[in-house]
């Protein structure tokens, strides 16, 4: 792939400002039948001045996490921490909750109510919060100054239909930023916007977090958008987190054959051939046992995981849940497996020297 801007940071010691443990949301109802596991068991962290990548297919329970790091979903167990405290569900500790970690959405049309000024839309949040203020165009014009939007004053009084694409995500992140959040969740921020625009937005995000020291869990199915900007990367599967570490570790080395499949059709990931996925992902109400990808996988298909002896164990032993602390983690046999015979290997060669 192509070379990254250089990393602000080494490795991160720092306390999360947000984090999720043993983290599950279950969804009941006529319009499931049985019970849905859209997160199971997800354990994460975010740190000050991260950029965190939450990747996966459609469907895998990305935006469900992100709802519930944000208090918009109550879990079904586990718990959503900021700065070590427990979320309190209650009305007036989710608004105060709600002030500091802030949401971004996909699609900044949907988002901004067409009969409200770009001064209002901006304005909305800081109303909810501290209600009108003597100082409040103060605040706006700095909150669209932060987003890029230069001189502010040509946009207040603007509608979002007179905006381009790129403008209104700015709008929408401008809203965010008038309360000085220290976390964002952005719910795939470029993919309603021309390509041309995309590499915009991105800059933005990374200028907040080097400027400002902006937190972001930025939620895609992009890998190459996550190359770009991240700093650490979730991989996520069926509900679990299947594979994490530094942005590096995880697309330049990656060891589950779920990342591997989702890298290969990036051009600029290097990648011999194109490894197809087949079928869509298992009914979160009937997760298979074993390894849940191993109904779709490519190592087992292609009897890799065979010949390293780890077939039988994909099939029927659940490989388990990754934690949210240490180095680069896997949720796989093979992977697993992989590793220790390439360390022998490596040991006997040593030895026979």
């Amino acid at each position: 792939m192509s070379a990254r801007p250089p990393a602000p940071r080494g490795p991160d010691t720092t306390a999360p400002v947000l984090s999720a443990t043993g983290l599950e949301v279950a969804f009941t109802g006529r319009a499931v039948r049985g019970t849905a596991r859209a997160v199971d068991g997800v354990d994460l962290q975010i740190r000050p001045g991260e950029i965190v990548a939450l990747v996966g297919e459609s469907g895998c329970g990305k935006s469900t996490l992100a709802r519930a790091l944000l208090g918009l979903v109550r879990p079904s167990a586990g718990k959503v921490a900021f700065h070590g405290r427990g979320l309190v569900y209650r009305p007036r500790e989710l608004k105060a909750f709600r002030e500091r970690v802030q949401l971004v959405l996909q699609d900044p049309s949907g988002a901004l109510n067409p009969r409200h000024t770009v001064y209002d839309a901006v304005a909305e949040g800081r109303r909810i919060h501290r209600g009108s203020t003597a100082d409040e165009q103060e605040h706006v014009a700095e909150a669209l100054s932060r987003a890029g939007l230069r001189p502010p004053e040509r946009f207040l009084l603007r509608y979002p239909h007179e905006l381009s694409g790129g403008q209104r995500q700015r709008v929408a992140i401008a809203g965010a930023l008038i309360l000085h959040p220290e976390v964002v969740v952005a719910d795939e921020p470029v993919a309603s916007l021309d390509a041309s625009v995309r590499g915009e937005i991105l800059q933005l995000l990374l200028r907040l977090r080097d400027d400002y020291g902006l937190a972001a869990l930025v939620v895609t199915h992009d890998l190459g958008l996550a190359w770009n900007i991240a700093d650490r990367a979730a991989v996520m599967y069926l509900g679990r987190v299947v594979e994490t570490g530094t942005v590096e570790e995880v697309l330049s080395q990656p060891r589950h054959p779920y990342t591997r499949a989702l890298l290969s059709v990036l051009p600029e990931s290097g990648a011999r051939e194109q490894q197809i996925l087949a079928g869509e992902p298992p009914d979160p109400t009937r997760i298979p046992g074993g390894c849940r990808f191993h109904v779709r996988c490519p190592v087992l298909a292609s009897g890799r995981a065979e010949a390293a002896g780890v077939a039988e164990r994909c099939r029927t032993e659940d490989p388990g849940e990754l934690g949210a602390f240490g180095p680069a983690r896997v949720a796989c046999h093979w992977a697993h497996a992989h590793k220790a015979g390439r360390a022998g290997k490596a040991g006997k060669e040593q030895r026979a020297g």
